[in-house]
């Protein structure tokens, strides 16, 4: 059982499995949830996360941007996930690079990415044989629809969730990728 960024406001995670492995993104409210963290997890529980959520949690493993463990069999590459055009007032982008990460899940042969929160940015066009993608849309802070769509299209997943949605709208995402037949989108309903 992964969890990755398990946050309260989306379920009641005291009456989910606990986790074999807890991926943290970064250190933002909706992201490393200490309440969400201490329902699921146990004393065997692996969790991975970045230098600055290792301030708020024992006992992790700290994985940096380039970094790659196994953990319970799993292959974790920990990938970029920052801001480039979506800023704060004072110029400070939401999510600064080097200090959160994406991560890219293999399983045997099926490789699963989840960007945490960030936008298109460059290293994306890179990654290959990528079976499904979990790509942010909740703006201001990652990416819009048209960004995502761009960002499908370079990496070509084979199954797009977009997810941390808010109140972003997915139809854009279904519309603008449907002559893209070797991406095949998939919309959760929350």
């Amino acid at each position: 059982m992964i969890y990755v960024d398990p946050y309260c406001e989306l379920a009641n995670y005291t009456q989910l499995p606990k986790a074999d492995v807890i991926l943290l993104t970064h250190e933002h409210r909706d992201h490393l949830d200490l309440k969400a963290l201490s329902a699921v997890r146990t004393p065997r529980t692996v969790v991975a996360l970045t230098q600055i959520c290792a301030k708020s949690v024992e006992g992790g493993i700290i994985l940096g941007n380039g970094d790659t463990t196994v953990l319970e069999g799993v292959r974790v590459d920990a990938v970029p996930a920052y801001n480039i055009v979506q800023k704060r007032d004072n110029g400070q982008p939401y999510h600064p690079k080097g200090e959160g990460n994406g991560y890219v899940l293999t399983f045997g042969d099926k490789r699963v990415y989840v960007a945490g929160d960030t936008e298109y940015i460059p290293e994306m066009k890179g990654f290959k044989n990528i079976d499904v993608a979990f790509l942010p849309m909740n703006m201001p802070n990652t990416m819009t629809p048209e960004a995502v769509v761009e960002a499908a299209k370079a990496f070509k997943p084979k199954i797009l969730y977009p997810y941390h949605l808010r109140k972003s709208d997915t139809s854009k995402v279904v519309d603008l990728l449907k002559d893209t037949k070797e991406v095949e989108v998939r919309i959760r309903k929350m």
